[in-house]
């Protein structure tokens, strides 16, 4: 059951180029975590708060099954250009508890992991972006009709991640069939890779309306709810 943490994982991994200010909207999006059965494991909420030169960004994650609970906290902070300053990410499954920060700095382009003797440093751009800050980054690109290139996202360790536009499907949402674009993403890390699927609605925002994620028992899906 540790799996339930790449539906929250794939959720956040996305790609970037240089951007304009952002246009995006404050919001609260709510998900539903579901089996591939179609029965809900708990719930996930996405949200943003921004102006013209800050953006903060959150997702929370809560799902269980029988003696095992996934429980996932993340938040970003970054400039009106999707610039990433910081990073956290806290995670308890099972027993199993991480809390890892990432602080990005725009001058030497440095990304430094954790603090004190366990602190760490990677060589960067000077606008390197984590993985909230990059889901963000690609919902303005499609709403410009474009699809950044590939490019290596912060998420604790780097990753390269290739997206491609994989046309359009039509989705229930609230019990209404609307189109959606469907982007295709793989996703390789120092020691993982999986590929995964997400569906935007073709609001103005470019709303995330779905995620897929294949695994060995299934496909695991993240629902908006409405």
């Amino acid at each position: 059951m540790t799996k339930l943490n790449l539906i929250s994982s794939v959720l956040l991994l996305a790609l970037t180029a240089i951007a304009a200010e952002s246009t995006l909207p404050n919001e609260t999006l709510r998900y539903s975590i579901n089996w591939p059965t179609g029965v809900s494991l708990g719930e996930a909420q996405l949200s943003a708060s921004s102006s013209a030169a800050h953006m903060h960004f959150q997702f929370n994650l809560d799902a269980a099954v029988p003696a095992f609970t996934v429980s996932d906290h993340f938040g970003s902070d970054a400039s009106g250009s999707f610039c990433s300053s910081e990073f956290d990410k806290s995670t308890s499954h099972g027993s199993k508890k991480t809390d890892e920060k990432e602080t990005f700095d725009s001058k030497t382009g440095a990304v430094t992991r954790g603090s004190g003797s366990g602190q760490s440093e990677l060589d960067a751009s000077t606008c390197s972006k984590d993985a909230l800050t990059f889901l963000y980054f690609l919902r303005q690109e499609l709403s410009q009709g474009r699809i950044p290139q590939e490019e290596t996202v912060y998420f604790g360790a780097p990753y390269e991640v290739r997206l491609n536009s994989a046309g359009t499907e039509s989705i229930k949402i609230g019990g209404a069939s609307v189109d959606a674009e469907r982007i295709t993403a793989s996703v390789s890390g120092p020691s993982s890779s999986i590929s995964f699927e997400m569906l935007f609605l073709k609001d103005p925002a470019r709303t995330l309306a779905v995620v897929r994620v294949p695994l060995a028992l299934g496909t695991f899906s993240m629902e908006l709810v409405k």
